[in-house]
């Protein structure tokens, strides 16, 4: 549908895209205050419960997914008010810039930037400095990472109690992984649209979106430098039982790597961060799902994380496909596996 309203000129597809995604605007919450502020020039919706609490609570920034290109604060508004309400947290919900008209490193710098006006004002918010979590799903987790990555190092602001990537999206280097092997053809997240996603975000256009897919995007040295964190070899053979082929490499198109380069960087794709960030991260909460392009992603992340001596909760949907989460309550239907996700992620919480 958004292909034929492009081809007659009325609205991209993407404008289409993000209309039918908007999420409806809810009423009040009895049990939450709920403000629309800006942090930092970044636009946020800031939930606070409005019960009376016995000390600081609890603080979570969240980072919404839709491939760094859709998503909104209306989107999650449910997903966010579920987890202020059952965690008795404070969210800030971060509404940062889009691709394709702002491209990378825009969503990331706005995260960034919203995360450490919070962590300089948490008393104004009744935080405890020591218990703020990042959190996100899909490029909302790939944001989440890399935030996580990048205040790791700094010493002037609270550290991060923890981390939570939902499936998360965090290496452009292989698209042929096992799981987007398996998974490529399945719903919310076929395996193009993952790569023309990440090329949206990174250059605001999806040309060589052919090649990135087949892998001669990035020079034979690197991907050797990289094959110790990023390889097949490191996904357990469980995952490897729905049937996985050896592809043989594609030849490097050094033009192609020059428009893609970046895609090396830890803050697009934090899988690829030195060992030295990995062991400064904070306790991770990693949800995975079986029938999702992006599973191995997160198991990649989850050994880096575990060789690194980072603590690792991670939850595997057996039955769970890419998005369930953000389809919690979503126009009334839910998926209990979705719903058994977003529980953990409360259980999570609760143990900080």
């Amino acid at each position: 549908q958004g292909r034929i309203l492009e081809k007659t000129g009325l609205c991209s597809q993407i404008t289409f895209g993000r209309y039918v995604r908007q999420g409806r605007k809810l009423g009040l919450d009895p049990k939450l205050f709920i403000q629309d502020l800006q942090f930092n020039e970044v636009p946020v919706r800031v939930y606070q419960p409005k019960a009376t609490s016995d000390g600081p609570r609890r603080g979570i920034l969240f980072f919404h997914g839709g491939g760094w290109v859709f998503g909104s604060l209306d989107t999650y508004e449910k997903v966010c008010r579920y987890l202020s309400r059952e965690s008795d947290s404070v969210v800030v919900s971060v509404q940062y810039r889009l691709a394709p008209e702002h491209k990378y490193p825009a969503a990331y710098e706005d995260c960034l930037s919203a995360t450490q006006h919070f962590l300089q004002h948490l008393q104004h918010y009744g935080v405890d400095p020591a218990r703020v979590t990042v959190c996100g799903d899909s490029a909302g987790g790939n944001l989440a990472a890399a935030v996580s990555q990048t205040l790791a190092g700094s010493s002037h602001l609270p550290r991060l109690r923890a981390q939570i990537l939902i499936y998360p999206g965090l290496q452009a280097l292989d698209f042929n992984l096992p799981s987007y092997q398996q998974n490529r053809g399945v719903p919310l997240l076929f395996r193009e649209r993952a790569a023309f996603f990440a090329l949206l975000y990174l250059n605001g256009d999806a040309l060589h979106m052919q090649e990135v897919l087949e892998g001669s995007h990035i020079p034979p040295d690197m991907r050797l430098k990289y094959r110790k964190w990023v390889s097949p070899d490191n996904i357990p053979e469980e995952f490897k039982v729905r049937g996985v082929k050896p592809l043989r490499p594609t030849d490097f198109i050094a033009e192609v790597y020059e428009t893609v380069k970046r895609f090396c960087e830890p803050n697009l794709c934090p899988l690829l961060a030195e060992d030295s960030v990995v062991h400064q991260l904070p306790e991770s909460f990693i949800l995975t799902c079986e029938y999702d392009v992006l599973r191995d992603d997160g198991l990649l992340y989850k050994k880096r994380l575990e060789d690194n001596g980072v603590r690792v909760t991670w939850y595997h949907l057996e039955d769970g496909f890419h998005g369930i989460i953000s389809l919690y309550d979503y126009c009334g239907f839910s998926f209990p596996s979705g719903k058994r996700g977003l529980d953990r992620v409360v259980n999570f919480l609760k143990t900080l």
